[in-house]
């Protein structure tokens, strides 16, 4: 789906369930309700495989206003501090500042987020004035570039890893640089191999919409041909052997079990079976 701003990342499900007159869906990565862009949303019993999505990297293009930060790390919240405009960072500096991001790190998340503290909610308790201090949490920045940059604006591309809050980049960027930042706009473009030109509105959506097979959402992963015989025994959750498998395997990692052209199960790799997880055909 191409997200519009506004609605949040469940009032876009609730949408998809009605247009599509069915019940079990679900997102496989929350944007916040400002934000726009891809959203990989299940259905049926794709449901099932929403773990072997949500660990993909993802491609944003974000937009930062220098000069101040704010309580919610973007455009919602309160300023934070004195307004910091002048002089205005060059643009060597910008990219300096951004290329200092790739690589291995550790993020601190913002305060207003879904992290859980004590068994609550970040933002429900920030919400109420609560002080949060939340622990830093290893990220991976891939990829990160300057895309323009207009006087306070800075609009730049980053590739990250799942967890990586780019919110937390523009208001790291903003301190990197002494003026304070947030951000102010945010579109998903990109989660593993896909991309937002081939996303639907939500407006068009309908019941006759093709939909992706559950074999197109797990393309990433290793591939393991069934026979008759293979398929029966993995539809009743028997392991089987380890056979030819198209791509690399290690122990313990999820394959892609295929039978006649279709997602029949993911399995995992243990002790030189292939044992099933996700099943989502029957025999």
């Amino acid at each position: 789906m191409d997200k519009p701003a506004g609605p949040t990342s469940h009032d876009v499900v609730i949408g998809i369930r009605r247009a599509l007159g069915i019940r079990s869906a679900g997102h496989t990565g929350t944007l916040d309700p400002f934000a726009t862009g891809l959203m990989l949303v299940l259905v049926g019993r794709a449901t099932r495989l929403a773990r072997f999505v949500s660990g993909q990297p993802k491609r944003y293009l974000a937009t930062a206003r220098l000069g101040f930060a704010t309580t919610t790390d973007d455009a919602t919240g309160d300023p934070v501090g004195p307004l910091r405009e002048s002089p205005a960072p060059t643009t060597a500096e910008v990219r300096a500042a951004l290329e200092a991001f790739r690589g291995d790190s550790l993020q601190r998340p913002p305060a207003y987020s879904a992290r859980h503290v004590d068994g609550e909610r970040s933002y429900r308790l920030a919400r109420r004035g609560v002080e949060v201090a939340l622990p830093e949490s290893p990220v991976t920045v891939h990829a990160i570039a300057l895309v323009e940059m207009h006087g306070h604006t800075v609009v730049f591309r980053a590739t990250v890893s799942a967890g990586t809050y780019v919110r937390a980049l523009a208001r790291d960027l903003g301190e990197r640089l002494g003026t304070g930042a947030h951000l102010t706009a945010l579109r998903r473009e990109a989660i593993g191999r896909f991309d937002i030109g081939q996303a639907v509105p939500l407006a068009r959506l309908g019941r006759d919409t093709p939909l992706l097979s559950p074999l197109d959402v797990v393309a990433h992963l290793p591939v393991r041909v069934l026979d008759a015989g293979a398929v029966r025994d993995v539809s009743h959750g028997r392991s089987i052997e380890r056979g030819v498998v198209d791509g690399r395997l290690e122990e313990g990692a999820p394959v892609a079990l295929v039978f006649e052209g279709r997602l029949a199960a993911v399995g995992e790799l243990r002790e030189g079976r292939l044992h099933p997880g996700v099943v989502l055909e029957n025999a």
